[in-house]
């Protein structure tokens, strides 16, 4: 079938939940994609960061099939010999002692706050039930209806209330705002180091140092949610320690597994996380045996092909290239490793045209937050390919 008839059938018996755009990939390797028609293009999205380490990696394609035909599915109800082998990894990947895996970023983000509440419960003394977690405007954590509570974004909750109570929203990048919300009922500050859906917003130098000093003075726990900062996709293996700082939750998922099975997690100490009993929390296939060997065969490629540090090289050189295009369109260039937002002035007409633009021009781009154009390629990309994507960035970013 041809790619418009693809369209059409997924328009009729689809959600219309989405608003992709109309290239129809059938095929991936690498950075590069393909379509139903045989056409090439370069991934500037990484499916939101899931694919740090490029389409269709060998070696973790390897450890999917090894694994796909051993043993999928155990549940917990019973212990499989791919999760305690994931649970050591992952530690020694974060420094972290403890995990406990998901499938989503979303289920991860409430496993989070489920255990804040309750360390908050049982450590602290908050009264029961009254517990307080502060969030930061125009975050993105997820869709489920208590992460929605928590949204700033009319478009993510205006038809999906009541809403989950316990939540408290400062503007991002303003630590006073945090420590004048501070009460003897919070439980957590929980933010992103860099706010991807928002549109690459980077906070103040500092800033996490300062949100990270205030939760330890007050008896406050710090929780970065780095589903999409982390894993090297701003050069560091996670964005908070690019400011040394050690938040006492870190939420990751999309590439824990490289883009080959839904993995995700929450890593903390043994103190915090040692908190949950049985019964308390799970999932049916939260760390089944075929998501742990992909997990840590994704993470294992991370290291030894040494990803984060290519992310910072060639986020870099992607960075200088794309500030020196010359465009009236481009109000910022901004990010951190290979994480980049490129800013468009409102009287561009949104980010969506250009986005439709660099399609033609074979690569693949997303708007977010309307006026922002997101590059956020595989960590694997190299010099040559940037080389071959800049002159015709710049003749797109030069549309009347």
């Amino acid at each position: 079938m041809e790619n418009r008839e693809f369209i059409e059938i997924e328009e009729h018996y689809g959600a219309h939940n989405y608003h992709p755009l109309d290239v129809v990939i059938s095929r991936g390797e690498g950075v590069w994609v393909y379509d139903t028609d045989g056409k090439r293009y370069l991934d500037c999205l990484s499916s939101y960061s899931a694919l740090n380490q490029g389409h269709v990696h060998p070696k973790i394609l390897a450890a999917l099939q090894e694994q796909a035909q051993k043993l999928t599915l155990t549940s917990r109800a019973f212990r499989n010999d791919q999760l305690p082998m994931f649970y050591k990894e992952l530690s020694e990947l974060t420094g972290y002692e403890m995990a406990l895996p998901m499938n989503s970023g979303a289920e991860a983000v409430e496993t989070a706050i489920k255990l804040a509440r309750k360390w908050a419960y049982r450590v602290k003394g908050v009264p029961r039930h009254h517990a307080e977690i502060i969030t930061c405007a125009n975050n993105f954590h997820g869709r489920t209806v208590s992460i929605i509570s928590f949204s700033t974004e009319p478009l993510y909750k205006d038809d999906f209330g009541p809403f989950t109570p316990g939540f408290v929203t400062v503007p991002y990048g303003d630590a006073d705002a945090i420590a004048k919300a501070i009460t003897p009922h919070t439980a957590a500050v929980m933010l992103e180091p860099i706010q991807g859906e928002a549109g690459v917003i980077m906070p103040p130098e500092g800033y996490l140092r300062e949100v990270r000093q205030l939760c330890s003075a007050s008896n406050v726990l710090f929780v970065a949610d780095e589903i999409q900062t982390g894993l090297g996709r701003t050069g560091k293996m996670f964005a908070c320690e690019h400011e040394s700082v050690r938040p006492d939750m870190v939420i990751i998922g999309k590439a824990l597994s490289g883009g080959f099975y839904p993995v995700s997690a929450v890593v903390a100490d043994r103190e915090l996380m040692g908190l949950f009993q049985p019964g308390e929390h799970g999932s049916t296939f939260g760390g089944n045996p075929l998501g742990m060997a992909v997990a840590r065969a994704a993470m294992r490629v991370l290291v030894e092909e040494k990803l984060a540090a290519n992310s910072a090289k060639m986020g870099e050189y992607f960075m200088e290239q794309l500030v020196e295009i010359p465009s009236p369109h481009v109000k910022e260039v901004r990010g951190k490793g290979l994480l980049i937002g490129v800013e468009l002035r409102p009287e561009a007409g949104g980010a969506r045209r250009f986005c439709v633009a660099l399609a033609e021009k074979h690569i693949l781009a997303k708007e977010t937050h309307e006026n922002v154009i997101r590059f956020a390629p595989p960590l694997i990309i190299n010099q040559d390919t940037i080389d071959w994507a800049i002159p015709r960035i710049r003749e797109v970013l030069n549309l009347k």
